[in-house]
């Protein structure tokens, strides 16, 4: 078989996408036949090579799968939890080993995909690809027309100011105070939706991720899952 790069074979492995997976070597958590290797342009030959990471054997899975999860509160979506909290791992049980593709805090539910194919969690990760995510939040008060043009046009989240998102009110009560939004933003920063709704002055109830590049979880029970069919796949790989 062909040699291919280290970081390659470490993504379409499962283990991290093709930009992580250089972090993971530069970072010196990668072993070839037995030696630490730190050199980005490495190669390996799939079968022949041994490759470890943490200590643990990696190889290539030939069946690439791709998971629907629609997350319920209190899990964490890291492989590894340092504080031994329940993970979304503990949901989908297969054989292959999986990755959730980007991050949904602890307290968010909704959408959150696991593959074992790197570059298809680089597809949906990087932001020159602008992967649509759209998320329902509940917010104490009543938002102004102001502050949803803010949201649109982009609010500062910390030395960031967010890029142009799609946003519309879903409900306000007045009784109860609360304002229920759809936001949909194409980027990634840590916690984003939630800053953003700080930056306009109001405090987030609840926050649900409906859907992932159009595909959506509002037939997926809380902690259910199922496969993205061939056709989503092919849509996201394409698009």
């Amino acid at each position: 078989m062909e040699e291919i790069r280290l970081q390659k074979y470490l993504a379409e492995a499962g283990i991290a996408s093709r930009r992580k997976a250089e972090e993971l070597i530069l970072q010196g958590k990668v072993q070839v036949n037995g030696k630490v290797v730190t050199e980005l342009g490495t190669k390996v030959e799939p079968g022949k090579d041994e490759v470890k990471y943490e200590n643990k054997v990696v190889q290539i899975e030939s069946k690439k799968i791709y998971i629907l999860l629609n997350k319920p509160i209190g899990y964490v979506t890291t492989v590894k939890d340092q504080f031994d909290r329940d993970s979304v791992l503990d949901l989908v049980k297969v054989k292959e080993r999986l990755v959730p593709v980007g991050r949904l805090d602890m307290y968010t539910s909704g959408a959150l995909i696991l593959t074992n194919d790197g570059d298809f969690v680089y597809k949906l990760t990087h932001p020159k690809h602008e992967i649509n995510k759209t998320y329902s939040v509940t917010l104490k008060g009543i938002v102004s027309k102001e502050n949803i043009e803010a949201l649109k046009t982009g609010v500062d989240i910390g030395g960031y100011i967010t890029k142009p998102a799609k946003v519309k009110i879903l409900k306000t009560d007045e009784e109860k105070q609360i304002t229920r939004l759809e936001i949909i933003i194409h980027e990634g920063k840590n916690r984003q939706v939630r800053k953003m709704c700080e930056a306009i002055g109001h405090k987030v109830l609840a926050l649900h991720r409906s859907a992932i590049a159009g595909i959506g979880v509002k037939d997926i029970e809380l902690g259910k899952w199922r496969y993205l069919s061939k056709e989503e796949v092919k849509k996201i790989l394409q698009d």
